[in-house]
């Protein structure tokens, strides 16, 4: 997989037309820090792509797990207080955390134990 996921795969998973550049600069910032906290919480792949590393590189779930959280840091930026208006039907709370991403980057409740 091509790590790191790129503005362009961002859009293209919020279906964001590629362009339409209204938010890249709050996209890209959400996609940035998406990527440096998976970077520190799963220090154990090669990100850096180095040939020599015994590491793997990242994986599927690594990588879509990291669009959707920039996507899901991206909406919630919208709404800081975890409210977004949707029109003639009220508002919906947009959840501090989602099970979907916890699971693809395991991290949160899907975290391995660790034994040290």
């Amino acid at each position: 997989m091509t790590w790191p996921p790129t503005l362009d795969a961002l859009k293209a998973d919020r279906r964001i037309d590629p362009t339409d550049t209204r938010d890249d600069e709050r996209l890209q910032q959400a996609l940035d820090a998406a990527i440096a906290f998976v970077e520190s919480v799963r220090p154990r792949f090669n990100y850096a792509g180095d040939p020599e590393s015994t590491l793997p590189e990242p994986n599927a779930d690594l990588v879509l797990g990291t669009i959707r959280l920039a996507g899901r840091w991206y909406t919630r930026g919208r709404s800081p207080d975890g409210l977004v208006a949707m029109a003639e039907q009220g508002s919906a709370r947009v959840p501090s955390f989602d099970a979907d991403i916890e699971k693809l980057l395991r991290i949160g409740r899907y975290a391995r134990a660790v034994i040290g």
